[in-house]
């Protein structure tokens, strides 16, 4: 029902005519800055001597928002069992894909859904971000920052596409978060520390509702006194959750009105119970039925409303206006681009990359010099060590040498022994050999005489 509130809002010249006359005043202040020439021009009201046509402009972007179609991106941050699938399928009114997740996951991971709906010739590409996970760990220091990179993943994939020489943004798939539907634990006490500091860590990230979940199971005392402790704890931490406009004066008493009611306790169900004569979506419980559409038992209606009905261009406008647009900043301030030089003048696209080539050139010299310094230093090291070292290898060159040298000698003289004895050995042997024969000569000659003795 959004595209046809809008539709309706635009015809009737209000919120659009006054963003068209914004929009040309920023111009000429834009023209003024950048062309001095044209500083002494004041723009000069006329009037019309007849019907021009220019009137025609909201029709002409109705028509070309509705051909175009829209997009909406809701995140939903919430425990695991906080009703989170069900109340998007009772948001838009239809099932969308999915399963239960269990409790047992190791960590936070998001799961990302898009679908195409159409409701009176206007499409709208919905995308639907679940926490899987979140609030299942022992530990949850860090639940917190999966969400984050995820929301930063998107803005800089959008920054990526505007940086582009040629851009699509026309027909660019926008997948910023628009809506963060922040799902808190009907506990009726306080608010967890696991959901402040992911609060606290989302909130200047994209535009927070937070709603209690399962709603029904409290009482609407308690009830009360949860949603006014809910809202102490967020102003005492700091928590700047998503308000709805008051400046459109066409929506600013229903608005000022829904911001009282915040947190909104919701109870989603796609089950339709006969009541009466009619068929509506309830919840049946053994000591009664909790209708999901009756203001008396929950707030479903005030968050379809604001969510779908009244606010959704507003937070498509506030999450490129003011997130991303902070996100852009900070990014472009890390990269070293600044609109004004230190003497508060304008300073262009053009001085600011020549001065960045300027001061990364410079860097990248400085560098270099650093490196050839020190590897002229760890050369120069290198050779002492290199010297060192070839000295002692020359010592110890030597002291082998000079032990070589003594065995050597040493070796020498024991083999001069060796020699000595060898000889001395065969002289011996020569000797002994003599006499041996010598011996058998003369015992042959003392036989031979024995025997001549016998013969006569």
């Amino acid at each position: 029902m959004l595209p046809l509130y809008l539709a309706v809002t635009v015809l009737k010249g209000r919120k659009a005519s006054r963003n068209v006359t914004l929009a040309v005043e920023e111009e000429r202040l834009f023209v003024q800055a950048h062309h001095p020439r044209f500083s002494k021009q004041p723009l000069s009201s006329v009037p019309l001597a007849g019907h021009v046509g220019f009137d025609s402009m909201p029709d002409q972007l109705v028509n070309k928002s509705v051909n175009h179609g829209f997009c909406f991106n809701i995140l939903c941050v919430g425990e695991t069992g906080l009703g989170k699938s069900t109340l998007m399928d009772t948001l838009f009114n239809t099932k969308f894909e999915g399963e239960p997740t269990q409790h047992n996951q190791p960590g936070v991971t998001l799961k990302s859904n898009t679908y195409e709906l159409e409701e009176s010739n206007v499409r709208l590409k919905l995308t639907v971000v679940n926490t899987v996970g979140f609030g299942d760990q022992i530990n949850k220091d860090d639940s917190y920052k999966p969400i984050v990179e995820f929301i930063d993943a998107q803005f800089e994939a959008y920054l990526q596409e505007e940086l582009k020489i040629k851009r699509t943004l026309h027909n660019y798939h926008d997948t910023r978060i628009h809506a963060c539907l922040y799902f808190i634990a009907p506990t009726g006490h306080s608010l967890k520390s696991l959901d402040l500091v992911t609060m606290k860590k989302l909130d200047s990230k994209v535009n927070i509702v937070p709603i209690i979940a399962k709603s029904d199971a409290i009482s609407k005392s308690e009830l009360a006194k949860f949603k006014i402790k809910i809202t102490s704890e967020l102003v005492s931490n700091g928590v700047q959750i998503y308000q709805f406009p008051t400046d459109d004066e066409s929506v600013a008493e229903i608005n000022s009105t829904m911001n009282s009611h915040l947190p909104f306790a919701v109870v989603g169900s796609t089950e339709e119970v006969k009541l009466g004569n009619k068929m509506v979506k309830a919840r049946q419980y053994p000591w009664g039925t909790v209708q999901v559409e009756n203001e008396n038992h929950c707030d479903f209606v005030k968050l379809r409303e604001m969510l779908i009905r009244v606010n959704m261009e507003d937070l498509r406008e506030q999450t490129h206006t003011r997130h991303y647009e902070l996100y852009r900043r900070c990014k472009l301030e890390e990269m070293g681009f600044k609109d004004t030089d230190p003497d508060s003048k304008p300073f262009s696209l053009q001085e600011t990359y020549e001065a960045k080539r300027n001061e990364f050139m410079g860097e990248l010299q400085k560098k270099e010099e650093e490196m050839r310094q020190m590897f002229v230093q760890r050369v120069k090291e290198k050779e002492a060590e290199l010297k060192e070292a070839e000295k002692e290898l020359h010592e110890k060159f030597d002291r082998l040498k000079k032990l070589h040298q003594d065995e050597k000698k040493k070796l020498e003289e024991k083999k001069k022994s060796l020699d000595d004895e060898v000889n001395m050995f065969k002289q011996k042997k020569t000797a002994a050999e003599l006499l041996q024969n010598q011996a058998q000569q003369a015992g042959g000659s003392t036989t031979l005489k024995r025997d001549k003795e016998k013969k006569k």
